[in-house]
């Protein structure tokens, strides 16, 4: 898709503030400071729309970028940030399991992973989590620019054994290069159809 209007519409924390439209939407989940921002930047043709950070947990609510009057994007807190209170950490999971189980709108889930390291144990959770409600899901192995190209696949081969993915559903991705960029695009594409 080429994208040429963008709009974060809204930062939600309850259903009640949930846009209404009626657009398909793809969540964005992965750990604090894994690239979201970066993905959702790249696959909007924008530099710094969507607010990157050097310090985690930044992101605190569901946030809904509108695309092309015709989707959403959302942008979910990220998981497995220590300095938060587990107060906080509970109040952010309910959030977002309540999203993530309960919005018809949701058409699936992009996964991001820091490609450069073993998945962490919040992701195979979050993985398991996904599979278990039945969430359609991509798995995006961010930072991909810093990794040998030969070792691309050395790479993807860890992710299949830590996670069940198939290759379908598994881009390596750069936000520096674009690489992978087309097939999250087609990706999404398909689950908005």
């Amino acid at each position: 898709m080429d994208v040429h209007n963008v709009n974060l519409l809204i930062s939600a924390v309850s259903p009640a503030q949930y846009p209404k439209t009626g657009y398909p939407e793809i969540a964005l989940v992965g750990r604090s400071n894994v690239g979201k921002s970066s993905l959702t930047n790249v696959l909007i043709n924008r530099k710094n729309y969507a607010h990157t950070s050097n310090q985690p947990g930044k992101t605190q609510t569901l946030n809904f970028y509108e695309v092309e009057d015709s989707l959403y994007f959302v942008d979910v807190p990220g998981y497995g940030y220590a300095r938060v209170s587990k107060a906080e950490r509970e109040k952010w999971g309910n959030m977002i399991e309540t999203y993530l189980t309960q919005r018809p709108q949701l058409k699936g889930v992009i996964m991001l992973i820091d490609g450069r390291h073993d998945l962490t144990q919040d992701d195979k959770q979050m993985a398991e989590w996904l599979a278990y409600f039945d969430v359609p899901r991509l798995v995006v192995a961010t930072k991909m620019d810093k990794i040998a190209g030969g070792k691309w696949n050395k790479q993807a081969s860890m992710i299949h054994k830590a996670i069940d993915v198939n290759n379908d559903d598994l881009v390596m991705f750069s936000a520096k290069t674009k690489a992978g960029k087309d097939q999250v695009w087609n990706w999404i594409e398909n689950q908005i159809k």
